[in-house]
């Protein structure tokens, strides 16, 4: 049951191998035709992939099933090699397609799925590669030919090795294959790759902390030139410019379109700004941020103003009818406090930021003192209430009176009606209040 879970398993993922040992290669492709019913299996060429990025198509002639992740024997020139089935069906056909296979190609066979003595023989090939390039290198080197043996690949039945090898010039090395072939007793092939195969054969971590690209996806190589930099405005230092291979970061022509494309729609840069005090020259721009900054220096910062594109082309416009700005930006004086405020924002410039915070100190008598409080209210909510109703009911009649006061219509004589005094209080009723109190 289990061995049927883990055919399931080679099936759906396209990418596991049959050996733990071995990495996922960059050179695997998923296989999404897996689940398709009908059809999977019926195209006869297969994908086998070997060491260092090396792979080929065979022909199954003879209709062996083979599933992603099988080890194989095929027909190698002479003899023959062993690789791993990375690719089956309909897919190795547009495999195929997209390599610009010629038509006339010779497809070579697949023999049989591999032995067990195959693979032993397999793995003591292998056992010898360090030990041969280590051994090249230094009769390269008495030879004092200008070349890097970089690694070294048998054969899968160990007659033939395969020498691949960096050099900036071309080399003369028909001596050296003479030398390596009385050395080694095996048949020898050279095979120059650049330093960037040479990086991503390697592999490594890039200054962005993730793996290199040539060495986890890209499988083939663009040229990159400096004007990718100058672009993006990256400062043209080779340290920074250049990746582990030695040669300018693939990773710079990854975003190099958009850059051209933001920069068509920015003022041209050896453009000079004229106010009525001064001129102001370009300094740095951000191009996604649609920001400018100008100085009024041409080799040093000074005065720095930062503008936004459209407030520059209208600059532009009025420089050339003639008209000079009394100041570039209309609020430069709040940028430049709003720059200066919030230049810091993490607070890292600081030297008191790993400084605990003082706590405050408890009041030992904030209880007592809180509890005074409440009794004292207490006691003036009590006499409040305790007071005679009489005084509030008097107080509520003077201001219903007032009110009606307020709302009577005067006469047009100016007269007081019979009874009532200056302040619109009746006479009467007030002296009958002075009784009753």
């Amino acid at each position: 049951m289990e061995s049927n879970n883990s055919e399931v398993k080679k099936e759906c993922c396209g990418q596991c191998t049959s050996h733990d040992s071995e990495p996922r290669s960059k050179l695997n492709s998923y296989n999404w035709l897996a689940d398709v019913p009908g059809g999977y299996n019926d195209f006869e060429i297969v994908e086998v992939t070997f060491k260092n990025t090396r792979k080929g198509f065979f022909k199954n002639s003879s209709h062996i099933p083979l599933q992603i992740g099988d080890m194989v024997a095929v027909e190698a020139n002479p003899g023959h090699d062993v690789g791993r089935v990375s690719m089956v069906g309909k897919l190795v056909k547009l495999q195929m397609k997209r390599a610009n296979l010629r038509p006339d190609l010779e497809i070579l066979r697949v023999f049989r799925k591999a032995k067990q003595s195959d693979l032993e023989r397999y793995e003591e090939a292998k056992a010898k590669e360090v030990d041969t390039m280590i051994r090249s290198r230094k009769i390269a080197e008495d030879l004092k030919l200008n070349m890097k043996i970089g690694d070294v690949e048998y054969q899968g039945d160990g007659n033939k090795a395969i020498f691949y090898y960096i050099a900036d010039e071309r080399v003369d090395f028909r001596q050296l294959i003479k030398v390596l072939a009385d050395v080694f007793k095996v048949r020898i092939e050279m095979k120059q790759i650049g330093a960037r195969q040479e990086a991503g054969r390697i592999g490594g971590i890039g200054p962005c902390g993730r793996p290199l690209c040539c060495s986890s996806w890209m499988s083939n190589f663009v040229s990159v030139a400096t004007s990718a930099a100058r672009y993006q405005d990256i400062s043209l230092n080779p340290q920074k410019l250049a990746g582990q291979c030695a040669k300018l970061k693939c990773c710079m022509n990854f975003e190099i379109d958009s850059y051209v494309e933001a920069v068509k729609q920015l003022p041209e840069r050896n453009v000079v700004l004229e106010t009525k005090d001064n001129l102001y020259y370009h300094f740095k721009t951000d191009i996604f941020k649609r920001e400018i900054t100008y100085s009024t220096d041409k080799n040093i910062a000074a005065n720095l103003v930062v503008l936004s594109a459209e407030r520059v082309f209208e600059v532009m416009a009025l420089n050339k009818n003639g008209v000079k700005p009394d100041k570039l930006n209309l609020d430069s004086d709040e940028r430049q406090r709003e720059y200066s405020m919030y230049g810091d924002i993490i607070g890292q410039d600081s030297v008191t930021r790993f400084d605990k915070n003082k706590k405050k100190k408890n009041n030992k008598n904030r209880g007592g003192r809180d509890r005074r409080n409440a009794e004292r209210n207490v006691e003036v909510r009590e006499e409040h209430n305790n007071q005679p109703q009489m005084e509030g009911e008097n107080h509520r009649e003077r201001r219903r009176e007032g009110d009606m006061q307020q709302r009577r219509p005067r006469n047009n004589n100016n007269r007081r009606p019979k009874g009532e005094n200056r302040n619109g209080n009746d006479q009467r009723n007030g002296s009958n209040n002075e009784k009753t109190e």
